[in-house]
């Protein structure tokens, strides 16, 4: 299993992405094992966080570079792999609590984003790094435009890193404390759903996306779509490329 997961006696289920050695970048293994683990979470709340030093450090650039050579067919089931994970977390019934114990870039933020709300250390660090990659924000941009508002332009193209203040003012996480505060303050997220009705909770998140959501499922079309688009475009397979080779892309001037 790509992740790990703990549930205490009181409904609390934490999921923690576990490919520390990777930064628990998201490859097909573990986009698999997070959808499965939304669509059946048995949990009053989840807490989701990153093993080691980071949260996510994105999709896993492996994964994103097997993409170049596949067929119009395979790209779309990639690209549907990771939207439709997504959408489960963001789907899913009971609370989640993002704990972000550290850096979170691109599909990172975009995990972020389907959180109800997150906690951030305050020495995280952020990015929507993708157009430094020749990529973009597909998948994730549904759920980090619905999260940033009007920020989002702020961020969303730039691939500008961005600390947990900023990520605070932007409204990606609700509070950023020191790293020794952190499971104190996922505690105190926690509390408030332990004392109310599991099933009005339910039923007020259910309602809380109906009134809060646009087309979404036209949206992540559109989103699955761009993606495919980027991977066929020569400036992904460039600054992918260029990324394994440790060297510069050749925009860079």
């Amino acid at each position: 299993m790509t992740i790990s997961v703990e549930r205490d006696a009181r409904g609390v289920a934490t999921v923690t992405l576990d490919r520390p050695d990777v930064h628990n970048a998201l490859d097909a293994a573990t986009m698999d094992d997070l959808r499965a683990f939304a669509e059946a979470p048995d949990a009053r709340v989840v807490v989701l966080t990153g093993r080691g030093v980071s949260f996510c450090a994105g999709g896993d650039l492996g994964w994103m570079r097997a993409q170049f050579d596949a067929t119009p067919d395979q790209r779309r089931q990639e690209a549907s792999r990771l939207a439709h994970m997504l959408q489960a977390l963001d789907a899913m019934d009971a609370p989640l609590i993002g704990k972000v114990n550290g850096a979170a870039f691109g599909g990172g933020v975009g995990m972020i984003s389907v959180c109800d709300v997150a906690v951030a250390s305050e020495t995280a660090k952020f990015g929507l790094t993708e157009t430094r990659l020749g990529l973009i924000p597909a998948t994730i941009g549904p759920y980090v435009a619905a999260r940033l508002g009007p920020g989002t332009r702020r961020v969303f193209m730039s691939s500008r890193r961005f600390d947990a203040a900023e990520a605070v003012t932007l409204g990606l996480v609700s509070r950023a404390v020191p790293v020794d505060a952190l499971d104190e303050a996922v505690e105190a997220e926690i509390a408030p759903y332990l004392a109310c009705a599991p099933g009005a909770v339910r039923d007020a998140k259910r309602l809380a996306r109906r009134l809060s959501s646009a087309d979404r499922e036209a949206e992540i079309e559109a989103s699955i779509e761009a993606l495919m688009a980027r991977w066929e475009d020569p400036e992904a397979r460039e600054g992918v490329g260029a990324f394994f080779d440790k060297r510069k892309p050749d925009w860079i001037v």
